[in-house]
């Protein structure tokens, strides 16, 4: 499919063009590259929503439930899994999204699975380009539920406007909320499976560890108990979300996040664009290799060899530049 073919498409919210420019996304396609950078000025209209937390924490049922509140009351939705992906194919492994299916005949929903390809951090590297194809394709809502790791998940926040951070009672592990990075990244905390019992213990837990954090916040991360299962809690957690993004743009923040982000996409994609630029000019050539034996022999450190090798790539960048 054309570049044009795909920009058009997705302006014109065809759904086979969003999923073919989502799979050249995940492909490193320059296609796709060429076609996000058309449909930029597009972007910027979608509240984008991470869920992340523990596995087994019903993140999947609350972005079922979530759905079905947003489309209630008209709004479209994306939805981007992020799930740990598959050794042998890179693929998916719970790509079917059996809890989903639900929502599989409404045109105004758009779902989609993507595997992590072994990126740490909860997030597939290319989860923002994708989000960003939903945004342009004119979803209102985005939500981006992470892969369940645990902790090391803080990258949503990189991507997302609202975090919610969900947990359980009763998981054995009366100190994962305070640990590394998830009290940092939680806007919202929620507490899910609320007739198990201990769910009233865990919601003093995460409001106790709340008051003894010693950052200053203007917006305290609310702390909710939801039954997704029943949809207990659910229209209480949409209106606690309204009331944050409400709280972004009054404030400032949405304006100053948007701006960091920016900065951050940017230095991302240079150093993307470098590295691969400089990778294909150096794969193959003898002295790559050569250098790559003589590290190997302990002839030579690979620290000294990267400096040399970006320098003289940087040198005869200059010279192809001035010709």
């Amino acid at each position: 499919m054309r570049v044009d073919d795909l920009v058009q498409g997705v302006l014109g919210r065809d759904r086979r063009a969003l999923a073919r420019l989502i799979s050249l996304i995940e492909e490193e396609d320059p296609v796709a590259l060429d076609a996000l950078s058309r449909l930029y000025r597009h972007t910027g209209r979608a509240h984008i929503i991470g869920i992340t937390g523990p596995p087994g924490s019903g993140k999947s049922t609350i972005v079922t439930r979530l759905t079905s509140e947003y489309r209630r009351a008209g709004k479209t939705v994306g939805i981007i899994c992020v799930d740990p992906s598959s050794p042998f194919t890179g693929g998916a492994l719970l790509g079917d999204r059996i809890r989903m299916q639900e929502h599989s005949l409404d045109r105004e929903v758009f779902v989609r699975s993507m595997g992590t390809r072994g990126h740490l951090g909860g997030l597939s590297r290319a989860t923002s380009d994708a989000v960003r194809a939903l945004d342009a394709f004119g979803k209102d809502i985005v939500l981006v539920e992470t892969v369940g790791a645990g902790q090391s998940e803080v990258e949503v926040v990189e991507i997302a406007h609202t975090v919610i951070v969900t947990d359980v009672p009763g998981s054995g592990d009366d100190i994962q909320a305070i640990k590394a990075g998830i009290m940092e990244i939680a806007d919202i905390f929620v507490v899910n499976k609320s007739d198990l019992p201990g769910a009233d213990k865990k919601v003093t837990e995460i409001n106790a560890m709340l008051d003894i954090d010693p950052g200053e916040r203007g917006w305290r991360p609310p702390v909710l108990l939801t039954n997704a299962r029943k949809g207990e809690g659910i229209p209480e957690l949409v209106a606690t979300i309204a009331e944050h993004y409400k709280y972004l743009k009054e404030s400032g923040l949405l304006e100053e996040r948007g701006l960091k982000r920016s900065k951050e996409e940017l230095e991302q994609i240079m150093e993307y664009k470098l590295t691969r630029e400089l990778l294909t000019k150096l794969q193959g050539r003898p002295e790559y290799e050569g250098a790559i034996r003589r590290i190997a022999s302990r002839e030579e450190d690979p620290y000294t060899v990267a400096d040399r090798l970006i320098v003289e790539f940087l040198s005869s960048y200059k010279e192809e530049s001035s010709e």
